[in-house]
């Protein structure tokens, strides 16, 4: 699978600590929360953690019967749409386009029924629509930046609301990289205390 080769180092003064990170759905502006979709658990200092961040990713349905559809690779551009089959309700791939290249849309084209949808990188739930009623859709569009942070109690695939984003926000650009090492400094305790930072170390394009 091609993508980004990331490697999480922890050099701050702190010890044990879980690291997350999200994307932002950039083609929902409203009513849209951000997943944990990668967290890293109890690193400890000069710990390495790596992972691939890929160019592709999946998509799914549920309804509210509790029903998940097939994960389905997809790429940016390409629509799809729920319909009614003689097996039952199916995701499939659209004879029309997105409205963006940049963007992968999802249709509910159920005559009833409320859908949600879903979007997965390397396995791990990125992004949800929730309640997209029929003929309704959702769109999904990410750019080159991910977030990251230093939170507790907080799992893989968990919303994020508005307080948790912001405090995970150091935000890392990896347009145009092909690996490099993300280090983690700062921490500490008491008066010696300083904010945690997040930088890009040995990149290769």
């Amino acid at each position: 699978m091609s993508g980004i080769k990331l490697t999480f180092i922890n050099k701050s003064e702190d010890l044990n600590n879980n690291i997350v990170v999200f994307q932002n759905n950039v083609a929902e502006k409203h009513d849209n929360f951000a997943i944990a979709w990668k967290v890293i658990k109890n690193s400890g200092r000069l710990d390495s953690h790596p992972f691939t961040f890929s160019n592709n990713f999946e998509i799914n349905t549920s309804d509210s019967y509790g029903n998940f559809t097939p994960r389905l690779t997809t790429y940016l551009g390409q629509t799809y749409e729920m319909v009614k089959r003689n097996s039952g309700d199916v995701l499939q791939l659209s004879k029309t386009f997105a409205s963006s290249v940049n963007v992968v849309e999802i249709k509910n084209g159920l005559a009833v029924g409320v859908i949600d949808a879903s979007c997965y990188k390397d396995g791990n739930l990125l992004a949800t629509k929730k309640g997209i009623t029929p003929g309704q859709k959702a769109s999904f569009e990410f750019n080159s930046k991910i977030y990251i942070g230093v939170a507790s109690q907080i799992e893989e695939g968990s919303l994020l609301n508005s307080e948790m984003q912001s405090k995970i926000n150091s935000e890392i650009n990896l347009i145009g990289i092909s690996s490099a090492d993300i280090v983690m400094t700062g921490g500490g305790t008491g008066a010696d205390a300083t904010p945690f930072e997040f930088t890009l170390e040995n990149i290769k394009n």
